[in-house]
């Protein structure tokens, strides 16, 4: 005989569980002049090989195309808090290590970034963005002071930062 076997409840995911659900999640990708410039590019490819053949010409301009389009998709750095910490581009902290988030615009951004700016200071820029938060890294083991994170959406990433 044959006995049937209990029910069993799905297990959770890692966003159910919370582990992984994103707080905060950002693509610092580049703004419209960033992939207007990709495509100028690719189109002086192509205009420099028309002299030489037409078909050439288009293959290159398309290729340079896909490839510029590609490296700045792949080379874009995400802004995300999920779980316990804070991610920025590659690098990861604990929330627990972080004090004082501030978003910085402006002048303050220019002075933080210059005169302001410790050389041990982690930095996750991206230059055509006009605002970042600023983030105290509270670890008597790591001689970075703290980080200055790129954001378009600085007090979402504030608000996050404290909602631990």
């Amino acid at each position: 005989m044959v006995t049937p076997e209990p029910a069993r409840s799905p297990a959770p995911t890692p966003a159910a569980a919370g582990q992984y659900a994103a707080r905060f999640d950002e693509a610092l990708r580049p703004g419209p002049w960033g992939w207007v410039g990709v495509a100028a590019f690719a189109g002086a490819l192509g205009v420099s090989l028309y002299p030489v053949d037409l078909t050439l010409a288009l293959v290159v301009a398309a290729l340079a195309l896909a490839a510029g389009v590609a490296l700045l998709v792949r080379t874009t750095p995400h802004v995300r808090v999920t779980g316990d910490e804070l991610h920025a581009g590659a690098a990861h902290v604990p929330l627990a290590l972080l004090r004082e988030p501030r978003a910085l615009t402006g002048p303050d951004l220019r002075h933080a970034l210059g005169p302001g700016l410790d050389a041990r200071a982690h930095v996750c820029l991206r230059g055509w963005i006009r605002s970042a938060v600023r983030v105290e890294l509270a670890d008597p083991q790591d001689p970075t002071p703290y980080w200055i994170v790129s954001t378009r959406r600085p007090d979402e990433l504030v608000a996050a930062l404290h909602a631990r």
